[in-house]
């Protein structure tokens, strides 16, 4: 896991807005996720049921509103408004809402194609 602030980004004005942080050409899948009170992510949706998340790739967590915990690989780290999280590929990680300022984030993956909705037409 590496963590930044939006002052840690590189000023640009063609590609996207992560790509100093989060390899890939274009933001290819992502979203905006409002959690509820003391809500943990992914519990319990690995294989079988277990309480596994990972991917193949990295995975970008943009804190815009809201403050939390980060569990990585079963350690807990705090995060707050600004902060930027890319997850690397194969860490499993689950995101803590606080009870008393829950959290809102903005999620997404970067690879070489655009989403399949941006695609030119074949």
């Amino acid at each position: 896991m590496k963590k930044y602030r939006f002052t840690d980004l590189q000023d640009t004005s063609e590609g996207h807005l992560l790509q100093s942080v989060l390899p890939g050409a274009y933001l290819s899948s992502g979203g905006l996720a409002f959690a509820a009170r003391g809500e943990r992510s992914h519990s319990n949706d690995g294989p079988d049921g277990r309480d596994y998340h990972v991917h193949n790739d990295c995975e970008a967590f943009v804190i815009v509103q809201g403050q939390g915990f980060m569990e990585l690989n079963g350690e807990m780290h705090p995060v707050r408004t600004g902060d930027i999280v890319v997850v690397e590929p194969g860490e499993d990680h689950h995101l803590h809402s606080s009870e008393e300022d829950p959290i809102v984030t903005l999620w997404c993956h970067a690879g070489p194609q655009r989403h399949k909705n941006q695609r030119s037409p074949e």
